[in-house]
């Protein structure tokens, strides 16, 4: 699989897109290259990417565990990331690819986040839903408990499910 350094496609998809598997520093390397705001989380269940016919990857999904431990309940996961290069429908393409496969898995939900201005188009095109919304997180740092800021503290989310 080849990755690329290039500009976004600015919306002309290739011929052809299809799910690839994707080992983990794999995906996180590309999340690290193309995430507007995250960098790679620290683990993962399992990732899959999208590629065109040239197996060029234009896309990452990466799941995990639930970040918030009382959605841990052993039949849900999280899409904890996404990254694209701005392939028309490759975002959705990992959504949906993301679902059949915790369902092949076993699991029966699967949850992610968008942050407040962002339109969760792809996720509505997967089929999924908004379930909640979520006040703004003042982040992870406690006096007990240090932690770094990631930039991402203080706005507003939405949280969405896939579910069998």
């Amino acid at each position: 699989m080849t990755t690329h350094d290039h500009t976004p496609h600015g919306g002309e998809p290739p011929k052809s897109l299809h799910v690839v598997p994707i080992r983990f520093r794999d995906a996180a390397g590309y999340v690290a290259m193309w995430h507007r705001h995250h960098q790679p989380p620290p683990g993962m269940v399992f990732a899959v990417g999208i590629a065109d016919e040239h197996s060029v990857l234009h896309g990452v999904a990466i799941v995990g565990r639930p970040v918030a431990r009382h959605l841990d309940n052993g039949q849900t996961l999280e899409v904890t990331r996404t990254a694209t290069d701005g392939t028309t429908n490759a975002n959705s393409m990992l959504y949906g690819a993301a679902w059949r496969a915790a369902r092949a898995l076993g699991y029966t939900r699967l949850i992610t986040y968008t942050q407040a201005g962002e339109t969760g188009a792809s996720l509505r095109a997967a089929g999924w839903r908004v379930i909640a919304q979520r006040p703004p997180n003042p982040g992870w740092n406690r006096p007990s408990r240090p932690r770094q800021l990631t930039g991402t503290e203080g706005i507003p989310r939405s949280l969405w499910e896939a579910t069998a």
